[in-house]
């Protein structure tokens, strides 16, 4: 341990967890925190200072405060793949460097990829993780180095990667910190581990027509978690890379090409008759299977509530006359909700609804009677005395809308047989380069700021303080349930990120660089900054009926002007 002295010029006070020592200054992040709390050593992947993220490698050149983050903090695993996906990259570059990849989605805890304009056979995929775990074995350090912004374009266009040559014309530093291992430079948005041995733990799968990189999950972050397939999820993903081409935008660099070529209004109507035509799609397949019960399900921030009065819209077109259904309106009054780990009422459980309540209206309006249907008053947190009156029409059908709607305690209480499940996600297929990705999750918290901004008067650092138990709550009800349904439907619209910026951006700028929700913060402006400002013609393009409308306003769907 290192002596306990008056700081001087020469050393530097830091804290962690509660134990504070004195240091010599230019000591590195990880030397200090190896002395305060040793027992977390071994796992530790990087830092937090307040609100910003540290490599375990920054020399300390004040006094401050850390905590350090593993593979069970959502920014360490972060770390960990950011830095798998460099190993991957460089893997490739070593045996196959004519190879071009592009990275693409989750896939449960991996990443699924593609190599561009080919099919990765099981032989490549063999050698690429033999390759990778030799080079994790080896320990090499990624290299920082400190390039400016016209270095790191010329470089890239040089290389064959003109997609990170054109994003980084758009951005605002002049400086750009580049890792670097042997000839191999990416540049991947925020901090590495130290060096490919930090990254003991992964797998690789064939995928036709590419791969899954397999990861640890949280709770066992010693090994790659099981894999698990997610058929429809892909598929729906895949249908999404169609639309990108159809629309001529993968990345945010051809998103700006169309801001400042005045073709955004297009993009837009060209984008929300993509989605239309799908919705209709969907209208077709219930009423050629005769369903009367949709269940429209999907995590937080997905946009549901808007697809299930658009598919009423379709299905009004088809002659039927649907009913909607919230299931929070069979919410229990909170002192009847069991709660959760931190003792408050567990509003993500299945619990929190009256099933059997629930189900007994249902029964009564398919056989059709007249139902008051229960109103759930959030702000007293019970039941209101009011109720709405509705009846089912015989060619109905009855669109049952909430993240449990095709959880099992709900769907065993159903007619199978009458049953039609959409899963709801929005699922971004635009990325900020090949290799590297936009996050699905970042996506719904920011459409989830945006919102409650608007609508609720919560400030930004309220819902990115709940949103880890919200997160907790979908990994355990809704993402498990999402092969179940009968289709899936993507509400990512390819032009909305520039308009959730403008609605976002100042009120993220303004969290205290010291608030622990500056991270998050910080980490969703950091791709925000790459798109252009959008004016306000391209705002009054966007339809009233658009499920980005739930988010920033004007949806004549709940809007009463």
């Amino acid at each position: 341990m290192y002596p306990q002295t008056d700081t001087g010029l020469s050393t530097v006070r830091v804290s962690c967890g509660g134990r504070t020592a004195d240091f010599p200054k230019g000591i590195s992040v990880l030397e200090t925190l190896k002395a305060l709390a040793p027992e977390d050593a071994s796992a530790l992947l990087c830092a937090m200072r307040g609100g910003v993220c540290m490599e375990l490698g920054t020399p300390v050149e004040e006094d401050m405060e850390l905590k350090g983050l593993t593979y069970r903090d959502e920014e360490g695993r972060r770390v960990y793949e950011r830095s798998l996906r460099f190993l991957l990259l460089l893997s490739m570059n070593r045996l196959y460097p004519e190879k071009r990849v592009r990275i693409l989605n989750s896939v449960g805890y991996g990443v699924y990829l593609r190599v561009q304009g080919e099919e990765m056979d099981r032989a490549v995929v063999r050698a690429l993780e033999a390759e990778m775990r030799r080079l994790a074995q080896a320990d090499l350090p990624f290299q920082k180095e400190i390039w400016t912004r016209e270095q790191a374009i010329e470089y890239f266009t040089a290389h064959g990667h003109p997609d990170k040559a054109e994003i980084l014309a758009y951005r605002r530093k002049d400086t750009i910190p580049m890792y670097r291992i042997g000839d191999t430079r990416e540049y991947f948005y925020g901090v590495m581990t130290p060096s490919t041995g930090y990254l003991k733990h992964f797998a690789l799968r064939p995928h036709f027509p590419g791969l899954v990189v397999r990861m640890p999950s949280p709770a066992e972050p010693d090994r790659p978690a099981p894999y698990q397939p997610r058929p429809k999820f892909l598929r729906v993903f895949n249908e999404s890379q169609e639309w990108c081409a159809i629309l001529g935008a993968s990345n945010v660099a051809d998103v700006n090409h169309m801001i400042e070529r005045k073709k955004m209004r297009e993009f837009v109507r060209v984008n929300e008759a993509l989605q239309d035509k799908s919705i209709a799609h969907i209208a077709d397949e219930i009423v050629s299977r005769n369903a009367q019960i949709v269940l429209v399900f999907g995590p937080s921030s997905s946009g549901k509530t808007t697809f299930a009065h658009r598919l009423a819209v379709h299905l009004q077109v088809m002659g039927k006359r649907p009913q909607l259904v919230s299931l929070d309106d069979f919410y229990r009054s909170r002192e009847e909700i069991p709660p959760g780990p931190d003792g408050e009422p567990d509003l993500e459980h299945v619990d929190a609804l009256d099933v059997p309540y629930m189900s007994r209206c249902i029964e009564q309006l398919l056989s059709g009677r007249t139902v008051e249907m229960p109103t759930f008053d959030f702000i007293s947190g019970r039941r209101a005395a009011e109720t709405v009156p509705m009846t089912l029409a015989g060619n109905g059908p009855l669109i049952l809308e909430g993240i449990h709607a095709l959880n099992d305690r709900v769907t065993s209480e159903l007619p199978e047989q009458l049953t039609y499940g959409v899963y709801v996600s929005a699922l971004p297929c635009i990325n900020l380069d090949n290799h590297n990705r936009i996050r699905t999750t970042d996506v719904r918290l920011l459409r989830r700021i945006t919102r409650d901004v608007k609508f609720r008067g919560t400030k930004p650092e309220q819902t990115i303080r709940m949103w880890p138990s919200v997160r907790a709550g979908e990994e355990r009800w809704v993402f498990p349930n999402q092969e179940k349904a009968d289709v899936m439907f993507n509400t990512s619209l390819h032009y909305e990120l520039p308009v959730l910026k403008r609605a976002s951006f100042d009120l993220l700028a303004r969290i205290p660089h010291t608030a622990p929700e500056a991270l998050v913060a910080h980490r969703l402006m950091k791709f925000l900054q790459y798109f252009l400002p959008v004016d306000d013609s391209v705002l009054d393009e966007i339809p009233p009926l658009s499920i980005l409308r739930e988010f920033i306003g004007e949806c004549t769907f709940y809007d009463r002007h």
